[in-house]
């Protein structure tokens, strides 16, 4: 397959080089069709997305912390994590 790259595009590939870590364009877009599959869902290969994972638990639920919301979006491709932090009387730098 050989897909044009007009100005637009190599820009676009460009920032999804840098947002995946990969040095491969080839890689990054695998990255970018696997982890949109994911969360699209709706594929043999996929089953529900985790999009519609996250509605309808919040739906069930009425609301969800933000740890839950990274349970559900956590991707190989795109790693989700949630840290809370609560500091009583301590200077922050």
């Amino acid at each position: 397959m050989r897909i044009e790259a007009t100005d637009e595009r190599q820009r676009l590939w460009e920032n999804l080089l840098e947002a995946t870590d990969q040095s491969a364009k080839s890689k990054a877009l695998d990255d970018a069709a696997r982890y949109y599959c994911r969360m699209r869902g709706d594929v043999a290969a996929y089953g529900t997305g985790k999009i519609e994972e996250l509605l309808r638990t919040a739906d069930e639920r009425g609301s969800l912390t933000a740890s839950e919301i990274s349970d559900i979006l956590d991707a190989r491709e795109l790693p989700v994590t949630h840290e809370s932090r609560v500091l009583i009387g301590t200077e922050t730098d």
